[in-house]
């Protein structure tokens, strides 16, 4: 009793000590619970996965291969100990053959996607830059008609993931978020998403799944991170100090668009028994003697383009796979021009909003659905587009949308919420 008596009087004595202890002690517990926890989700995964290993095939059938191509650079170069951690074990217990590609350099994923041999599976592990990547690469091959029907997953392992947002439902948890992600491939459900073809004067065509923007919103948001010794105001601050060094901040160009399109019935995937043989002899021979159709010539269909000048402060081209709608019957890319007659408080407090959601249009911004536009901007303009978080030089470019160009791996549970939201 007499020590327990004496352990308190010195706490009491020194208890600015006992309380840098106390607060250390309860830091240090949480951190090792919070690490018993990732291991025990990383456990459940593995399991979840060997299931998927443990099946058989048949002896007539090959082993499915996957392709990963991986940015160890991503998360500021925690891509790769986060990949190896969370994701590999699960990939190799799946019974999948796996290849890991990793890239060294910004556009070395292009390269490798133009040398890429038959894969089963393209397994795309970074974020949006390395997803803006592989798609390029992937739909500039002389047989992308093919490779585009090869499913793909992606596991966000960087900074910005916005696809993922579309895919896989929302954890706080980064460890949960990897392991759920890698699991979808395994479960096998996809769903379709649009792409955008943008196409310079000269450059090859570049690829994005969210979208394009043009604007001080994003051009200010790529100097935020100049401020991190600002903390937590370093968003405004970025956006103040934009407003003092330019203002008004206008863009002007021309934009010319299509209107949105019918979408076309969905292709069955099932294939049709193939005819006896001497039904085939039958139709080459009837194909053979007799006269050939004379060909009608058919007018092409008139394009009703629809031209506009523009001065705005931002303009955006996004897709519409933030908000999956499986059942809509037209495709079509949004543009969403933003007013220029802004003031600088609203500047400063939107841009802040920007960040969080660079996607929004906000009130009052003139709202266009097309299928198709071109983008003419004046001479000698200088500045930067945002493909996907990457930046590109701004110029003149044609933007298409390409419909359900390309299907992405998904959470079943995220996939059955799209479904009956576009019921209700």
């Amino acid at each position: 009793m007499a020590r327990v008596v004496g352990m308190f009087k010195t706490l009491r004595t020194h208890w600015k000590k006992s309380t840098v202890g106390v607060c250390l002690c309860a830091w240090g517990g949480s951190w090792v619970y919070g690490k018993h926890c990732d291991n025990l989700l990383r456990r459940a995964a593995c399991q979840e996965a060997q299931v998927f290993g443990n099946q058989s095939i048949p002896s007539s059938m090959q082993v499915k291969k996957a392709t990963v191509f991986l940015n160890p650079a991503a998360c500021k170069g925690k891509a790769r100990n986060l990949f190896e951690k969370n994701a590999a074990p699960i990939l190799h217990l799946s019974g999948l053959d796996v290849t890991i590609v990793k890239t060294d350099y910004e556009g070395q994923a292009k390269k490798l996607l133009e040398l890429m041999e038959n894969t089963d599976l393209i397994i795309i592990a970074g974020g949006d830059g390395t997803v803006q990547e592989v798609i390029t690469g992937l739909l500039r091959r002389a047989d992308e008609a093919a490779f585009s029907k090869i499913p793909i997953g992606f596991i966000p392992l960087g900074k910005t993931s916005t696809l993922s947002h579309t895919l896989y439902p929302e954890s706080t948890n980064q460890v949960q978020y990897i392991t759920n992600a890698t699991l979808a491939i395994l479960k096998g459900e996809t769903v379709p998403l649009d792409i955008l073809q943008i196409k310079g004067e000269k450059e090859q065509p570049v690829f994005a799944v969210t979208g394009l923007r043009w604007g001080s919103y994003r051009d200010t948001g790529v100097k935020v991170s100049k401020y991190w010794y600002l903390g937590p105001l370093k968003t405004k601050a970025a956006h103040l100090f934009s407003t003092l060094k330019k203002w008004p901040q206008k863009h002007q160009a021309s934009l010319m668009y299509l209107g949105p399109t019918e979408r076309p019935p969905e292709e069955s995937e099932d294939k049709l028994p193939r005819a006896p043989l001497y039904v085939r002899i039958y139709r080459r021979l009837l194909q053979y003697w007799s006269r050939p159709a004379k060909e009608v010539p058919q007018e092409a269909a008139h394009e009703a383009w629809e031209e506009m000048k523009l001065s705005t402060i931002e303009l955006s081209i996004t897709t519409r796979n933030r908000q999956l709608d499986l059942t809509h019957t037209e495709d079509f890319m949004n543009i969403c021009i933003e007013p220029d007659t802004v003031s600088k408080g609203n500047f400063i407090n939107r841009g802040s909003q920007k960040m969080l959601d660079p996607q929004m249009c906000p009130e009052g911004s003139l709202c266009l659905q097309a299928s198709k536009c071109i983008l003419k901007l004046p001479e000698g303009t200088e500045g930067f587009f945002g493909l996907d978080s990457e930046e590109y030089e701004a110029m003149p470019v044609e933007v298409k949308l390409l419909p359900r160009k390309l299907r992405f791996f998904c959470d079943p549970q995220r996939r059955e919420q799209v479904l009956q939201a576009a019921v209700k």
